[in-house]
């Protein structure tokens, strides 16, 4: 695959979309939009891979956007497979190589369907990069719908994320202040508000921009992670491949977050455990014996907690007896992943 970049560098941004057509469309017009500002500095290439939704959002962007290359699948190959094929048809080899092919992209943006990019954020992103050959990953700050902030970057997981998320703190004074702090994961207020670029441990896959040299050397999205985590685990090999991971908070994206994932939601906690508990194995040297240990008992501890929960709604009606099923099948299959050793 060649491109014409006309000597600029040359970004690809990739949008992996399922059964969110009007959000998709919303994201692509944006996508244009902040192309078209630096369009004399910065090629862009866009593509879609629809995993084979049921909305007509293919259709749409075969019908509405013409330059957009469309990868519809005929399967839904999660967020992982669909990035990867899109690496694929991009050029970027299956296996690890010393750099990257004269022929594939600079920088690829990986891009959620239900985020809109304002201004210039991709052109800034792109210069960051250039003027940073040390670091392979830059991340977006982040707003929700509403313009109110949003985190895009974490620090990896310990036992104290686990408990925080599966056991929130009531809704009393301090309990804000301790799911934005350090302890779960967080950085501090003071460092987004700076609007400077600063070093992180992993930033969101919802946007996320990668160096293709970085690709080429560690290789793409680990097929293992059928959604969730992958971003997780690539940063952690781009880091260890002696790259470093960055977060811009003055590229500005509006991410609506987890449109498509809520559609079943079940589904999607065991997915998210699942993937969980592989990155806490792939890493299991990272982890202290009793931190994997206490990892476990408070998954278990959590879906048992959760199951008193949906047995509670489902008694007051709440819930119907379909989402009852669901969620227990769900809290069931996390907690055989939590008895099972690393």
């Amino acid at each position: 695959m060649t491109f014409d970049t006309n000597n600029h560098p040359h970004l690809a941004v990739i949008v992996v979309s399922y059964n969110v057509r009007d959000l998709l469309r919303v994201c692509l017009e944006s996508v244009a939009a902040s192309a078209a500002r630096t369009a004399d500095r910065l090629t862009v290439t866009t593509v879609v891979v629809d995993n084979a939704s049921a909305d007509s959002s293919a259709a749409m962007v075969a019908a509405e956007f013409p330059a957009v290359r469309l990868i519809a699948s005929q399967e839904n190959l999660g967020f992982t497979g669909g990035n990867n094929a899109a690496l694929r048809w991009l050029g970027f080899p299956a296996q690890e190589i010393a750099e990257a092919p004269p022929t594939t992209p600079d920088f690829v943006l990986l891009l959620n369907p239900d985020a809109e990019v304002t201004g210039d954020a991709l052109w800034q992103m792109v210069d960051f990069l250039e003027t940073r050959p040390d670091v392979a990953v830059c991340g977006a700050g982040l707003r929700y719908g509403d313009g109110t902030f949003q985190h895009s970057a974490f620090r990896f997981p310990g036992a104290a994320q686990v408990a925080l998320d599966l056991f929130p703190p009531a809704r009393v004074r301090g309990a804000h202040r301790l799911l934005n702090s350090r302890i779960n994961g967080r950085y501090p207020a003071s460092q987004w508000a700076a609007g400077a670029p600063f070093p992180v441990d992993f930033v969101l896959g919802a946007a996320m921009m990668v160096r293709g040299a970085a690709i080429a050397q560690v290789g793409g999205l680990d097929d293992g992670y059928w959604m969730y985590c992958e971003e997780m685990d690539w940063c952690r090999r781009f880091a260890r491949a002696g790259w470093r991971v960055y977060v811009l908070p003055s590229a500005q994206i509006i991410h609506h977050e987890a449109q498509s994932s809520r559609q079943r939601r079940w589904l999607t906690q065991e997915r998210l455990w699942r993937s969980r508990f592989r990155f806490y194995n792939k890493y299991a040297a990272a982890y202290a014996p009793g931190t994997r240990w206490l990892i476990r008992w408070l998954v278990r501890a959590g879906m048992a907690r959760q199951v008193r929960q949906v047995e509670r709604a489902f008694a007051r009606g709440a819930i119907d007896g379909v989402e009852l099923a669901q969620a227990l099948a769900a809290c069931s299959a996390v907690a055989h992943l939590a008895r099972s050793p690393w």
